[in-house]
């Protein structure tokens, strides 16, 4: 037996909880806001962490990996690689490494177990800024990113500026793992050898072509220590006194293990 029309439509619900369930759960505009801002601030905080600790991101490629591994066995390396090849990056990323303490797990090179005091530098006080100073601490005329470059910027404790160069600096106090400090020292070839002449030290970076005198003051301020030096440049010069020492003597990178 049929029933009437109009009981088929009486008996559908109406009430407003139960026909459409789907609708009950969906967030309230406030509460939508308020997540996508959470997610904002999370996002920001996250993208700061990268930004203020770059060397935990560090990987390099296979030219890069083989002259950070040869500082376990030779005292004195050259990167010597064409513009835009990575070698002033791979001298920034392993500069930050001794000055810190932080080794990634992939590392196979040099360890040094302690604070260190490192000699930084290039051809004149602007170039180091602009390249060595750059990448190892930020961009030099904004101090609020100070701590976007290689050195962490919660491993920063202290800097000093030098005068003479807008945004350059003249040492930069490093927090180790161990609790203690290294100090970074940056330098320039146009002072010539005799501002090169630090006290001991334990680590030295040329970043371009170093002139002969400077480049033999670095081995002389690293003798003492059995410390080592680095050399990152694209060959600009020829065949000079530097390039020679590694590319035509029989002992070619080195001159002994550390």
């Amino acid at each position: 037996m049929r029933e009437p029309a109009g009981k088929n439509v009486s008996n559908r619900s109406c009430d407003p909880l139960t026909a459409t369930p789907e609708a009950s759960s969906r967030p309230e505009p406030s509460d939508l806001h308020a997540l996508l801002k959470e997610q904002a601030v999370l996002m920001a905080e996250l993208d700061r962490r990268r930004r203020t600790n770059i060397l935990a991101g560090y990987r390099p490629y296979a030219r890069q990996r083989e002259f950070h591994a040869a500082g376990a066995t030779f005292r004195e390396r050259l990167f010597m690689a064409g513009n835009q090849l990575g070698k002033t990056l791979a001298g920034a990323a392993e500069a930050a490494m001794h000055l810190t303490g932080r080794y990634p797990n992939w590392w196979v090179g040099r360890r040094f177990d302690k604070p260190i005091v490192m000699l930084a530098g290039s051809e004149s006080y602007e170039l180091t800024r602009d390249g060595v100073q750059r990448l190892l601490v930020g961009p030099p005329l904004n101090e609020e990113d100070w701590g976007t470059g290689f050195i962490p910027k919660a491993a920063i404790q202290a800097t000093t500026r030098r005068s003479g160069a807008s945004g350059a600096l003249d040492s930069v106090t490093v927090r180790h793992v161990t609790g203690s400090t290294s100090t970074l020292l940056f330098k320039a070839y146009e002072q010539g050898r005799g501002k090169w002449q630090a006290n001991t030290v334990d680590y030295v970076w040329f970043d371009e072509e170093p002139p002969e005198d400077v480049y033999f003051e670095g081995i002389t301020r690293t003798n003492a220590t059995r410390g080592s030096v680095a050399v990152t440049f694209t060959p600009l010069k020829g065949l000079s006194s530097v390039v020679a020492r590694y590319l035509m003597e029989s002992r070619r990178i080195a001159r002994s293990s550390p």
